[in-house]
């Protein structure tokens, strides 16, 4: 399992989630660093990882890409001309490679790549405004963005086009697929909420404490959330209701969680309760989220960045394919990339 955290102050930090021999404070897992350096010129803010790959994107307009297997860098690709906002990878269900790295930008456009090797394969105007979030379905075909436009807007990725566009009338900074695709969620300030995606009917709302600044989506119908409460909660986006929560699971606001679960792509012998978060003051810490049903469980791993963290991404897939970096293909969306065969 590996780890990629962006910070404020421009640093990447890679990581390896290894079994720990001993332990005097009963910690059991290690984190320990692959690679750390200032990969950006200015802050970064999202990152991604799937398999050996990992991305961040900046402030300064520019996507750049980490070979976590070899922990190097593979370079950067330039064809945004606006602060990358998201960054998610396609991954099919068969395979341990990702197949496409999708980018989203403050000026409302889509970068859609290949990624063996990486190369632009369509660009797309989405939003008016600057785009909050993406998400890619799991089979790959759509994928959902939110933007500052107050807009929800379907991506079909089979065409590379804009398939839907709707006004919402209030402005999500989230939105994301849970693991079978059946439905999705959409954050606004401290409120979640839940729909199907077959029709966007919604399931459940949810409201937490105080404003969400991260979520993501576990196993049998989980959410798990984090943001200025310094809390992990998980929702049952069943019933609506709090499964269980993490109080104080950091001593400042948290800034990114990931879910590393066999659904999330994990070989069998991964443990599937392990859920990783990020706080703004630098810590990234593990957690067995079993312990928590019934008490204040003690993290697992722990490391501290000593750095303000944005944004958190992890991996559970292991592979052994070597990562290429090509040339991106010219034009865009001018010039009509056809990306009939892309997913």
């Amino acid at each position: 399992m590996s780890l990629i955290a962006g910070s404020y102050e421009r640093f990447i930090w890679g990581f390896k989630l290894k079994p720990l021999k001993q332990s005097s404070d009963g910690k059991t897992l290690t984190l320990t660093p692959l690679f750390s350096y200032p990969s950006h010129v200015s802050s970064i803010t999202t990152v991604a990882a799937a398999g050996p790959a990992a991305a961040s994107g900046g402030s300064d307009d520019t996507i750049h890409l980490y070979d976590f297997a070899a922990a190097s860098s593979l370079g950067s690709l330039n064809d945004h001309t606006a602060t990358i906002t998201s960054l998610s990878f396609f991954t099919p269900p068969s395979i341990s490679f990702p197949r496409n790295l999708i980018s989203a930008a403050s000026d409302g456009t889509v970068c859609i790549y290949d990624a063996d090797p990486f190369v632009l394969l369509k660009t797309v105007k989405v939003h008016k405004k600057g785009i909050n979030d993406l998400s890619v379905h799991p089979s790959g075909r759509l994928a959902l963005t939110v933007g500052r436009d107050e807009c929800l807007g379907m991506l079909n990725l089979l065409r590379g086009r804009r398939s839907f566009f709707c006004r919402m009338g209030r402005e999500a900074s989230m939105v994301g697929f849970d693991s079978t695709g059946d439905k999705f969620f959409m954050v606004m300030d401290d409120k979640i909420s839940i729909h199907e995606t077959e029709d966007a009917r919604i399931v459940s709302e949810l409201e937490n404490q105080k404003r969400v600044l991260c979520a993501a989506s576990g196993e049998s119908g989980l959410l798990f959330t984090g943001g200025e409460d310094r809390s992990i909660v998980a929702w049952d986006t069943n019933s609506g209701k709090v499964a269980y929560n993490i109080e104080d699971a950091h001593s400042s606001r948290v800034k990114g969680i990931v879910v590393l679960t066999r659904n999330a792509g994990a070989v069998a012998d991964d443990d599937p309760y392990l859920i990783a978060s990020a706080s703004s003051d630098g810590v990234i810490r593990v957690w067995d989220v079993r312990m928590a049903v019934n008490e204040k469980p003690n993290p697992l791993a722990e490391a501290n960045t000593n750095s303000r963290i944005t944004c958190l991404a992890g991996s559970s897939l292991k592979s052994t394919k070597r990562l290429r970096l090509g040339s991106s293909v010219p034009g865009g969306e001018n010039d009509g990339v056809a990306t009939e065969d892309m997913t």
